[in-house]
């Protein structure tokens, strides 16, 4: 299953003054969380390791990650068990509504017209980061529903 592609993202009304890659940025800090949190498959860690270490090392943004590693996309064979629950969870929700990308508009103070003007950096996933923590830890106390609400 796709979770996400930049490509959805730099196509349409994207902002002809942001290169394409921001269109990947949002993807890349929740994927830069569950890489730093242990939640790759095997087959991403073996294909990685690298490029995973680079990016525990913050040499490596998600976003550049997503862009060198993965093609741009997102999917379940990124992940392990518990990644691709939280992922469907969170990430996806019910009716593909995303309770990350609230998460994000609201900590960033953008909307879907401005979401890609977040700067792709170490500072920025720093800031979404304890929103995404706080996510995981509501959904396992919830015992792991299918959908965070």
């Amino acid at each position: 299953m796709k979770y996400d592609d930049a490509s959805w993202h730099y196509g349409g009304d994207f902002p002809a003054d942001l290169p394409e890659a921001a269109g990947a940025t949002h993807i890349g800090m929740f994927l830069a969380w569950l890489i730093r949190n242990d939640y790759a498959s095997q087959e991403l860690i073996e294909e990685a390791e690298e490029e995973i270490e680079l990016l525990k090392g913050e040499q490596l943004t998600g976003a550049r990650f997503l862009l060198r590693v993965l093609d741009e996309k997102f999917t379940n064979q990124d992940l392990n068990d518990e990644g691709n629950a939280f992922t469907v969870a969170y990430y996806r929700g019910e009716d593909h509504d995303s309770r990350f990308v609230d998460d994000y508009f609201e900590e960033f103070g953008v909307d879907e017209q401005t979401m890609y003007g977040v700067t792709d950096d170490w500072e920025q996933f720093h800031r979404i980061a304890p929103r995404i923590d706080a996510r995981y830890q509501a959904w396992v106390a919830a015992g792991r529903p299918e959908y965070l609400i």
